[in-house]
């Protein structure tokens, strides 16, 4: 029972976003850090994650999706907002964070759903 929650393609799914968002959490960070900084280059996770995500999916799986690891990377799209170099824009790093809480929370319920269900299935018990 308990591997077949943790094995669960949502569960997986749910674990590989939620990585994602902490690690898009901490590059927001830094870029709202680094805002001021001359020549500062905007950071996020790589854009093609989630299309790795889904092709690990289709192709096998929660074994599969266990080797899809996000990665920041550069943000080439970003465009230099000040003669510095720096393309950090504020206002959209704290648009970016408040979208990333709501997809994190939004994440931890599903996986507390799981460990609620799993709970139940031991104890017979909702809570407790």
């Amino acid at each position: 029972m308990i591997d077949a929650v943790f094995s669960s393609t949502n569960y997986q799914v749910a674990r590989q976003m939620m990585d994602a968002t902490v690690l898009r959490h901490q590059a927001i960070a830094a870029n709202i850090a680094n805002a001021e900084t001359p020549g500062y280059k905007r950071v996020d996770v790589a854009a093609n994650f989630a299309a790795q995500l889904r092709s690990a999916l289709q192709r096998g799986g929660t074994q599969e999706l266990r080797t899809v690891q996000p990665q920041l990377v550069e943000d080439l799209a970003a465009k230099a907002v000040r003669p510095d170099g720096n393309n950090v824009e504020i206002e959209k790093e704290l648009m970016l964070l408040g979208r990333s809480s709501t997809e994190f929370n939004f994440l931890a319920q599903v996986v507390s759903t799981d460990m609620r269900n799993l709970r139940m299935a031991i104890t017979g018990r909702s809570s407790g």
